[in-house]
């Protein structure tokens, strides 16, 4: 019951964090589950509480969804299933919270990684990518963010738009591992809980944004998922038998 409890607080702030910045909390809440969840579950589960977070966010925001925009996503997204969901199985899911660790660090720090995000000005090759790398890392990052940005001035809409593209990647990944046999049933009591945390951590955020310094929020994101991203790696590679505690005076 603590996994369950803490993991439901957690994305509620995680899940209340994206409401009111509208990024971060998905690569938060991936840098944390690994203390609390095995790593052949980390992802699906992610997944289907993500899906709830963005799918509500979505909809307490849909006066502001820009369809136009949301179809090109979904095409992408549905030809990156059918990719990278081949790819996935001959990926050795233990080391699945490596991939997440190194990923945030190259988002969070790579200038050729964010030079490369900002170039993609297609919607139909951000969901190809995003969908893609989600079904790896989880939470692929605002690769959808820049040209959001760019289309649209108003915050809100920001907002609403990454949420339902968000949802639409989110859908697949937890598709993509009902396919290979995944028993979400064995964990459907911490499904449950974040589900109902990340519904309510996005009413919560939605009704405060407006007074909440979202700006003072993405100047410390980087740290955290730095920290976090660090400690995922370094336990990850422990758990391998790469690294030893001795190294660290631990054991």
């Amino acid at each position: 019951m603590f996994n369950e409890i803490m993991l439901a607080v957690l994305n509620f702030l995680t899940s209340l964090l994206t409401a009111v910045s509208g990024l971060g909390g998905g690569m938060i809440l991936i840098g944390l589950m690994p203390m609390f969840l095995p790593a052949l579950a980390i992802i699906p589960v992610h997944g289907a509480t993500q899906l709830a977070s963005n799918a509500s966010r979505a909809w307490f925001g849909r006066n502001k969804i820009d369809w136009r925009n949301v179809y090109p996503f979904l095409l992408g997204s549905l030809l990156g299933v059918a990719v990278f969901g081949m790819a996935v199985r001959f990926i050795e899911l233990q080391m699945i919270p490596l991939f997440i660790g190194v990923y945030i660090l190259l988002i969070q720090w790579s200038k050729t990684v964010n030079r490369w995000l900002k170039s993609m000005q297609n919607f139909y090759l951000i969901g190809f990518l995003q969908t893609g790398l989600g079904i790896f890392v989880g939470s692929p990052g605002p690769l959808n963010m820049p040209l959001l940005i760019q289309k649209y001035d108003d915050n809100d809409t920001v907002i609403a738009m990454s949420a339902i593209q968000q949802s639409i990647l989110h859908s697949a990944k937890v598709l993509i591992y009902v396919a290979m046999g995944f028993a979400f049933w064995e964990y459907w009591q911490v499904v449950l809980a974040m589900v109902v945390s990340a519904i309510l951590g996005s009413w919560v955020g939605v009704r405060i944004r407006s007074y909440v310094p979202a700006s003072f929020l993405k100047r410390m994101l980087p740290w955290l998922l730095t920290a976090l991203a660090i400690k995922v790696i370094i336990s990850n590679l422990i758990t391998l038998g790469w690294v030893q505690l001795s190294w660290f005076g631990l054991g």
